[in-house]
């Protein structure tokens, strides 16, 4: 054995040790109806040097988990501006307030340019979430009282009377950048009400913070510098460009009243997504079992190797599955099954090659490193031309908002990447490791007949005899 091999299925046995450790279940199981059960695992929980990282599980999607599906249009009759930052805007006040209500991985996806759609695992007061949901966002500015309590900010408007600031008087925000450093700045203006009131506001806020708000929550709180007048300021800080684009679409989305109906309601029974996970799983362990049937009975000793690559494999992808992680619907774990297939296919085309090396008379290593050679560009074409597949069906998807198309195309690409992982590196090395056997090296433990391996040739000897007239012909067997 080279010590290349060596340190090769060390790390692999490493890679599959944390990937187990990672797809133990958190909670008892039990196995069958024999009344044991298999214990819980611990998870993934790292809290230490900075670093907060926490995975109990799979994230289980609405159908399996059960819940609310729901459907909203936007009101875009009022809006002038880009209509599509002001749905994006929607979509993140809606995931701001279903945080809020302390459901587990929900779901927010914008349709269109009007629709969003709202998936809430696990939810059972529909109507309190639908309330919730449903209003318009509220943006105002506050400033910091006598008792360092936070209290809203008021000035006088045009009619003379005493009046807070909300987004009613906002007119839009948008990124900007220092001249010199390029660093990301907030822009902001307000119409003419509102720059009289915040231009009043912002004089006696002069070395003081003005906090801003929305849906009560503070956005940032940045320090005035000086008496803001014209209605138009900035907000500096240590933005990262991201930072500063969600900031300008929660800033817009507080601006923007767009209220919001509901097109579609649609609930999920727990029960439903239970019996769905158990159907799931035995389909999944009985596709599995007969494939690794087939190769051990057809293929010999590569197919018991390539059985374990393929455990190992699963392995890994559910374990990416949990870090990511992926919401695992019905589509998901059909697009990972379906990926296994991949994954043999693989396997099946090296395993083929092999034989025709073997066919050709070289020695069991050589053909093993040719069929691995000449398999590779075939799989290589296959898997990629899978991978554009799933590419073009998660932007049909989300473009569309279809969640069942975008989580069966993100399983597959997954799983494909991971089984050419596994049929490449993991089996081949399986193979080389046991080429040091002197079992390994006999053709009828790669599923030929010994008798069947010549010396010359590519499919079988050649036989020369005498026929008729001393003329002699060649035939093969």
């Amino acid at each position: 054995m080279s010590r290349s091999n060596i340190l090769a299925l060390l790390g692999i046995l490493l890679l599959a040790a944390l990937a187990l450790v990672v797809d133990w279940p958190t909670q008892p199981v039990p196995l069958g109806s024999t009344g044991l059960y298999l214990p819980a695992g611990p998870g993934v929980r790292i809290h230490t040097l900075g670093i907060d990282f926490e995975r109990l599980g799979p994230r289980l999607g609405l159908d399996l988990q059960g819940g609310t599906h729901l459907v909203l249009q936007a009101d875009m009759s009022k809006v002038t501006g880009d209509q599509s930052a002001a749905i994006r805007g929607v979509a993140e006040v809606i995931n701001r307030r279903v945080n809020g209500l302390g459901v587990s991985e929900p779901i927010i996806q914008v349709r269109g340019t009007d629709r969003v759609i709202v998936e809430l695992p696990g939810v059972k007061d529909i109507e309190e979430a639908k309330r919730l949901i449903g209003k318009t966002a509220q943006l105002d500015f506050r400033e910091l009282g006598p008792d360092g309590q936070w209290k809203v900010a008021t000035a006088k408007g045009d009619d003379g009377q005493e009046k807070p600031l909300t987004g009613a008087y906002f007119s839009k925000a948008e990124v900007g950048f220092e001249p010199n450093t390029q660093v990301p700045i907030i822009l902001f203006e307000f119409n003419a009400e509102g720059a009289k009131m915040f231009g009043e506001i912002s004089t006696r806020l002069v070395g003081k913070q003005l906090g801003i708000f929305l849906d009560n929550q503070e956005l940032t709180a940045p320090v005035v510098r000086e008496p803001i007048t014209g209605g138009r300021g900035q907000i500096t800080g240590n933005f990262t460009l991201d930072e500063a684009r969600t900031l300008v679409i929660q800033l817009n989305a507080g601006a923007l009243p767009v209220p919001v109906s509901f097109e579609e309601e649609r609930t999920v029974d727990a029960t439903l997504g239970a019996d769905s996970i158990h159907k799931s799983i035995t389909a999944g362990a009985i596709a599995l079992a007969v494939v690794a049937l087939f190769m051990i009975l057809y293929y010999r000793l590569p197919g018991v190797l390539a059985t374990l690559a393929l455990v190992i494999y699963t392995l890994v992808t559910l374990a990416l599955f949990i870090l990511i992680p992926v919401t695992l619907t019905l589509s998901g774990i059909f697009g990972l099954i379906l990926s296994i297939g991949m994954a043999v296919d693989a396997n099946i085309l090296i395993f083929e090659r092999t034989r025709e090396e073997l066919r050709a008379g070289k020695t069991v290593r050589a053909a093993v490193d040719a069929g691995f050679t000449r398999a590779w560009t075939s799989i290589r074409d296959s898997n990629v031309s899978t991978l554009i597949t799933c590419g073009i069906l998660y932007w049909f998807g989300s473009s569309f908002g279809a969640s069942i198309i975008m989580g069966f195309a993100l399983t597959l690409a997954i799983g494909v990447a991971v089984s050419m992982f596994s049929a490449i590196t993991v089996t081949r090395t399986f193979l080389h490791l046991v080429q040091a056997f002197g079992f390994a090296q006999k053709p009828s433990f790669y599923g030929m007949h010994e008798g069947l391996a010549p010396a010359t040739g590519a499919t079988g000897p050649l036989v020369v005899g005498s026929f008729g007239g001393g003329s002699t012909r060649g035939a093969r067997r």
